[in-house]
């Protein structure tokens, strides 16, 4: 591996740490937590909303960062959406998602932070969201594991 390569995987390792950090400390790990911000009709929480404004705010700084940028610090350029077309695919895919979400509480970064703890239903949800995945990838999709590549 060379020295950039390990620099890069070093500074993913940091980052995903961050991000599981900041979930952990948040409460977003907690699945009861993500469903009483998605059940509006009970006793709605709304940290979850502090949570997202928190993350919205990060991302708005890097990106206004990035504007100035010619390139990423570790890569040869941004991958950012090559469209911005709200169609049939995208609707769909969003609705199953909160559909997933809404019914477990989790979504894939919490999931994946939550691996940590080896909770038999987190392995199951991971396994069948990555059999979902595979199975788009694979029959419906356009390769976008190979792609990603």
């Amino acid at each position: 591996m060379s020295k950039s390569a390990g620099f890069r995987v070093a500074v993913t390792f940091v980052s995903g740490a961050i991000f599981g950090l900041g979930l952990a400390i948040s409460g977003m790990l907690n699945p009861a937590r993500v469903r009483g911000f998605l059940d509006i009709t009970r006793d709605w929480d709304p940290t979850l909303a502090f949570v997202l404004g928190g993350a919205v705010a990060v991302s708005a700084i890097g990106m206004s960062l990035a504007r100035w940028m010619r390139k990423p610090l570790l890569d040869e350029r941004f991958h950012v959406p090559e469209t911005r077309l709200i169609d049939r695919r995208l609707i769909l895919g969003s609705a199953i998602f909160g559909v997933g979400w809404g019914m477990v509480g989790l979504c894939p970064g919490p999931a994946v932070a939550l691996l940590s703890l080896g909770l038999p239903a987190t392995i199951l949800f991971l396994a069948t969201m990555f059999a979902g995945m595979a199975v788009y990838d694979h029959r419906l999709g356009v390769g976008l594991w190979r792609r990603a590549s």
